[in-house]
């Protein structure tokens, strides 16, 4: 059975990911932030194969959703149209477009957990958030290929991690385990890793190094913790 995978948002990032997921073998559906009339040339050009639609839409046929939509505009998600459903976290926060916003860039906590505490009723992981879109369009292998870029994940739930993995694999990905949904602020602007575009190996090192950077630092100090 074909599975039905949601994407919110049309964007960039949306789209890219709306061309692996239909080259993986699912069912797409993508949805803007408004009618699915003002995306349809966009989805019909880019997205071939995709269903170009509404987030209502989304929410009612997709089990699996992906967030690509500015990290500002969460709040506008349903949490009971998504209850029960694997909602992937790809978002980020950029300052251009969701203006300042000391709750998004709280260095007590990773902005997942937010998305997390707002869907209470959603199996939240986060993951595609830290290559950037021309990368993904461009480094995806099937497996086995010699040198697979690698994708973090982070999550609490084993069952959803691991179905994340199967969906990052199936995209083109080496799926790589990363910690709970708290360790995802490694993978957020300011860390080493963001922007990463590296095999596992090096995305484990870079994950380690966060510590080192001025964001890590700023966490540390947040969370009480001494890093020497």
């Amino acid at each position: 059975m074909v599975e039905t995978l949601g994407i919110l948002g049309a964007g960039k990032l949306g789209t890219v990911l709306g061309q692996l997921a239909i080259a993986a073998g699912y069912r797409v559906l993508i949805a803007g932030s408004g009618s699915s009339a003002k995306i349809e040339l966009t989805i019909e050009t880019l997205v071939p194969g995709a269903v170009p639609t509404t987030a209502s839409d989304v929410y009612q046929q997709a089990n699996i959703i992906i967030l690509a939509i500015p990290l500002g505009k969460y709040q506008n998600l349903s949490p009971s149209a998504l209850a029960g459903k694997l909602v992937i976290d790809a978002m980020n926060y950029w300052w251009e477009v969701d203006g300042p916003r000391p709750d998004l860039t709280d260095p007590r906590h990773s902005s997942s957990e937010l998305v997390a505490h707002f869907l209470k009723k959603s199996h939240v992981i986060k993951a595609f958030n830290h290559m950037g879109y021309h990368d993904l369009f461009d480094e995806a292998r099937p497996q086995g290929q010699a040198k697979r870029k690698a994708i973090a994940i982070v999550g609490d739930e084993h069952e959803y991690v691991k179905k994340t993995a199967e969906i990052v694999d199936r995209f083109g990905f080496e799926p790589f385990y990363a910690g709970p949904l708290a360790e995802g602020i490694r993978m957020e602007p300011g860390s080493a890793v963001f922007g990463a575009n590296v095999e596992k190996n090096e995305l484990k090192k870079l994950l380690a190094r966060f510590e080192e950077t001025k964001r890590g630092q700023m966490v540390l100090q947040a969370r009480g913790i001494n890093f020497k």
